[in-house]
């Protein structure tokens, strides 16, 4: 049902479902990109190792991470997973400090403009990966990258303002149809381009052609978001002080301010009550989660012998998963639900990591990672759309850049905890007390009395 459209001058703020699909379109091509370099990670690496100078980038940071490595009691031959876990945790960390800072910017200056900022970095940063013909320069690039990456907060506000409360689980939904689509399909064009390119003899510059493909993308995405994407906050709706927002930088990158969503300004005491313990049940959540989801990896070689193409189907099929169950239940969720839908994603994460944790066979592994694929299909877009409850239209990018900062910085703390936890006392240990410590997301978010109930 299209509802009206709000004109001011030349600016026609579009309010109909047409424009989720155009956000969820714009968002999944940049995570086509983005995932597809998630498989080459290894080959490129092992083609650094061999190429970098002596004295260059990479074999500072290799003796550094061995060091580490020896700590952890980590076999020699998981330093390239180390590495490029590195490289995770360290993009998750600028997608940390960049989000909250580009969703305030977007609710003083629009969506569209920021949005068309984030892609530009973006694509340039695809540039650079193109002649990273050193690892300082692959470095840089995915410096630029992960702070060019405040484009998923924004099409989460975006979202936001385009929805009604009835809808805003749909739209929420279509982000992690995105999210899943991208994971499944981008490694695949990664995996294509790592079999057929990191492989040839002799060829220096194989990682050129996915750079490009990937900027190809990029390059769409920006193209498709000047011609099709139709400003979605209107200019009465927005923050009328740049300089406030401005003022407001240090709280954003400061992580007592993030925690406490400092940033988010005229919200009722009990409003930021419920939005502060969401976020901290969100970020805890994702601090464990991401932990395990990281080491899930290592177990499957470690105590199944998987090689890197069955670990690639077992991620083919989570993402599907996930993909069919957001496309098909959470995204025609009601509102009144979203809340137990989240609830339960928490409880089921419990079950999954313990299967996973005790697996003897395969069987029981499966099992636990169908639980897992279901668990997530349902907490982070529900968790989300919860959170997109608070705040008036002029800070909805604020509330999403803080909630999606939060899962970063969760994101980039998790892997490095959770690695020097497997290593030091085993899987199933560190998979067991996992476990546990989810129990208490599921009965905080339970007993948690939020603006919907």
């Amino acid at each position: 049902m299209v509802q009206p459209q709000v004109s001011s001058g030349k600016e026609v703020v579009v309010r109909d479902r047409s424009m989720m699909y155009i956000i969820f379109s714009s968002l999944l091509l940049d995570l086509l990109a983005f995932t597809m370099i998630l498989p080459l990670m290894p080959s490129l690496m092992e083609h650094y190792r061999k190429n970098d100078p002596p004295g260059g980038l990479y074999n500072y940071f290799l003796d550094s991470l061995e060091r580490f490595r020896i700590l952890v009691g980590a076999p020699d031959h998981y330093s390239s997973v180390l590495f490029g876990g590195a490289l995770g945790s360290l993009f998750s960390f600028l997608q940390f400090l960049v989000s909250p800072i580009a969703g305030g910017l977007s609710d003083v200056f629009g969506r569209k403009p920021v949005l068309l900022a984030s892609l530009v970095g973006i694509a340039f940063s695809y540039v650079l990966w193109a002649v990273s013909h050193s690892f300082a320069v692959f470095v840089l690039a995915r410096i630029i990258g992960g702070l060019s990456k405040g484009n998923v907060s924004l099409s989460m506000a975006a979202m936001t303002d385009v929805s009604s409360p009835a809808t805003r689980a749909s739209g929420m939904a279509l982000v992690g149809i995105a999210f899943s689509v991208g994971f499944v399909v981008g490694p695949v064009i990664g995996a294509m381009f790592a079999k057929y390119g990191a492989t040839a003899e002799g060829d220096e510059s194989w990682f050129v052609k996915p750079a490009l493909f990937a900027l190809s993308l990029a390059v769409a995405d920006i193209l498709f978001v000047i011609t099709c994407f139709r400003e979605t906050l209107h200019e009465s709706k927005r923050a009328k002080s740049l300089a406030a927002s401005l003022n407001q930088a240090v709280s954003y990158i400061n992580v007592i301010s993030i925690f406490k969503f400092s940033a988010v300004q005229n919200l009722p005491n009990a409003g930021r009550t419920e939005l502060q313990s969401l976020g901290m049940v969100y970020f805890v959540y994702l601090f464990v989660y991401s932990g395990l989801e990281f080491t899930l990896t290592f177990l499957t070689h470690h105590n199944f012998g998987f090689t890197p193409m069955r670990q690639g189907m077992m991620f083919f099929w989570m993402g599907l998963t996930m993909a069919v169950l957001q496309g098909g239940w959470v995204r025609k969720m009601k509102q009144q639900k979203v809340k137990g839908a989240a609830v339960k994603g928490l409880l089921l994460i419990i079950p999954s990591f313990v299967a996973v944790g005790l697996a003897y066979n395969e069987y029981i592994l499966y099992l636990g990672v169908f639980l897992f694929a279901v668990s997530t299909s349902m907490v982070v877009p529900c968790m989300t759309t919860l959170a997109s409850q608070y705040g008036g239209d002029e800070q909805k990018g604020t509330v999403m850049g803080i909630f999606r900062s939060l899962g970063a910085l969760a994101r980039a703390l998790g892997p490095i905890l959770a690695s020097i936890a497997y290593w030091s006392v085993g899987s199933t240990t560190t998979y067991l007390v996992g476990s546990v410590a989810l129990i208490w997301p599921w009965y905080s978010l339970k007993r948690l009395s939020l603006k919907q109930d």
